[in-house]
């Protein structure tokens, strides 16, 4: 294993429909993800990618094989051990940022943390604001999503992924309703995210995004086809180019 493994998929299948109408959304996907890593991964429209992303947010089950998370084997788990593990270990950014309207960012924030069913005594109002500050926003805590740019409204809802202190943050399109400079502003941040320890997939079909993680995973026809190194990708070009 690669350092600390935070996730482990091994021959993950994931099949809907039956008898002669079968559709293999994932063929056998192994895949292992080191803490602290922040990985991009890109794939057409039914490529399998979103049928990965959402089993690996324990918003769905797999068919067939096992998946890891921080330990735990989690493929097996009811719906309220899957409520949990969401709740506890996996923080969600959406393209459509998923905001409450007529609630205060910070509020938006706290609402991972009323869930909580650990029975830990938790300052929920002082979390939610340690995060709101930890994005960037600590004078734009009591504004709605309707006071708010496109780019504050995301930097929210990453507040609002962090505040449980997840195991990993799954990005779903983080930028996909931004424009070009805000997604740049977005995507340094979620780099300096993990350059302080977090663990990050992202999903994107903009090839540029894909380029702040450290490793792309490519998805086609439910197999990952490619598994390959930014840093490494970079290195070859710069040297191609000095030869």
């Amino acid at each position: 294993m690669p350092r600390d493994s935070v996730i482990r998929t091994e021959r993950l299948t994931k099949v809907y429909g039956s008898g002669g109408n079968q559709v293999v959304a994932l063929g056998g996907v192994d895949l292992e993800v080191a803490r602290g890593e922040m990985i991009a991964i890109m794939g057409a429209s039914g490529s399998g990618k979103s049928t990965l992303m959402n089993i690996l947010g324990c918003l769905d089950y797999p068919t067939n094989g096992a998946y890891l998370l921080d330990g735990e084997r989690v493929d097996a788990f009811d719906k309220n051990q899957l409520a949990d593990v969401r709740n506890q270990k996996i923080g969600f950014v959406f393209q459509g940022f998923n905001l409450l309207g007529r609630t205060s960012a910070v509020e938006n924030v706290e609402l991972p943390l009323l869930y909580d069913r650990t029975g830990r005594s938790l300052d929920t109002r002082a979390l939610a604001e340690a995060a709101l500050e930890r994005v960037g926003l600590a004078d734009r805590m009591e504004h709605e999503p309707s006071e708010l740019s496109g780019g504050q409204q995301q930097r929210v809802a990453i507040a609002r992924a962090l505040v449980t202190e997840p195991a990993i943050l799954l990005a779903d399109e983080p930028t996909g309703n931004l424009d070009s400079r805000t997604s740049i502003a977005i995507m340094t941040l979620l780099q300096s995210l993990h350059a302080d320890g977090m663990t990050i997939l992202l999903v994107t079909h903009e090839h540029d995004i894909s380029t702040y993680a450290e490793r792309i995973i490519e998805i086609r026809d439910g197999r990952i086809v490619r598994d390959q190194d930014v840093a490494a990708r970079r290195f070859a070009r710069e040297l191609e180019s000095v030869v």
